[in-house]
């Protein structure tokens, strides 16, 4: 049994092992000669993310995605190349938008070169990833700016708010299909598409993707109020000091207005005072680590996990498949 991929997911097959560690060691080199330009100012800053590391959970889903076809197929490297540089470039973008000052254990993008360099240097990204895409053909282009569509209103959604009437959970679970769900569920599909499985196959992995992505994300929620800097690669808060609404908080002001218990109240007049006090922000992740409502999303991020794991009940039984199940458990294990 060795451990390979994010959240030290464990493969119990020799073959299946050695087809995922070669495939991530190719898409890593891809990263690194897709990010290079004849400018070295932007190699930098495009490979100040790539060479942070990071878990690679969307290529890992291209390569066990890829194990229902032909593994071994010449397009599933370069998509899964492409699936790594639009997260990759969606990472600048958010932490300017966030103005966030760390981001793998490192200064952000926009902490050490500024905001315009950051936003040039995502879009530098994309037009690598479209530029690999090209080639991948009409069909995957297509899928990809489908994929796109969505993750970029996902994050326009996010910012507007939901509308009058419209449950902000509700909302909120909307948002982050887009946001995150859409890209790993790209993942998923480019895989097997790549590989040639059957279409049954493509689309039974592509709604495990975008189920696994809304769980992924929701334990990222829980993170970012549960974890220190060390476990997570980000600043803990950083959401809350933003203003973001996450699931957490999103479960505490539904407490708040259904019970209308004064802890709760104070609770979310403390969340919507200036965190930019260090002080105040401690006091706010002190009291969410201890409230109901940060069990409540741990127990949101289960069930998405749960139905990405029931999702793949058509597909035959094999390692890789036992590998995706695996990832289900590992996703929302961050959590807690």
């Amino acid at each position: 049994m060795t451990v390979v991929g994010p959240f030290g997911l464990s493969v119990r097959d020799q073959a299946l092992e050695a087809d995922v560690q070669a495939g991530l060691a190719a898409v890593e080199a891809g990263l690194l000669e897709a990010t290079k330009s004849d400018v070295p100012f932007i190699t930098g800053s495009a490979q100040h993310l790539v060479r942070a590391g990071g878990k690679r959970f969307r290529p890992l889903l291209v390569l066990l995605s890829a194990q229902f076809g032909d593994g071994h197929a010449p397009r599933v490297i370069p998509s899964a190349v492409v699936v790594e540089l639009t997260h990759l470039a969606t990472l600048y973008h958010d932490d300017v938008m966030d103005e966030a000052a760390v981001r793998r254990g490192v200064a952000s993008a926009n902490t050490r070169w500024g905001n315009s360099v950051a936003v040039l240097t995502g879009d530098f990204l994309f037009a690598r990833a479209t530029q690999i895409l090209a080639d991948l053909g009409p069909e995957a282009v297509r899928v990809q700016a489908l994929a796109f569509e969505r993750l970029v209103t996902g994050q326009i959604m996010e910012t507007a708010g939901p509308q009058d009437g419209r449950d902000p959970v509700e909302h909120y679970l909307d948002v982050l299909s887009g946001k995150t769900g859409s890209l790993v569920a790209v993942s998923c599909r480019f895989g097997a598409m790549m590989s040639g499985a059957d279409e049954s196959v493509v689309d039974v992995l592509t709604q495990y993707g975008e189920r696994l992505g809304v769980a992924f994300q929701l334990a990222d929620d829980v993170l970012d109020i549960a974890s220190d800097s060390d476990e997570s690669g980000k600043t803990p808060g950083t959401d809350l000091r933003e203003g973001v609404p996450t699931l957490p908080v999103l479960r505490l002001r539904e407490r708040a207005a259904r019970l209308g218990e004064p802890a709760d109240l104070a609770l979310c007049e403390l969340l919507d005072s200036d965190l930019s006090d260090d002080a105040r922000l401690a006091e706010a992740l002190t009291a969410l680590r201890a409230h109901p409502a940060l069990d409540q999303a741990r127990r949101d991020a289960v069930r998405y996990a749960e139905e990405a794991r029931a999702a793949l009940a058509p597909l035959k039984d094999c390692t890789a498949k036992s590998a995706l199940i695996q990832l289900c458990d590992a996703v929302v294990h961050r959590a807690g």
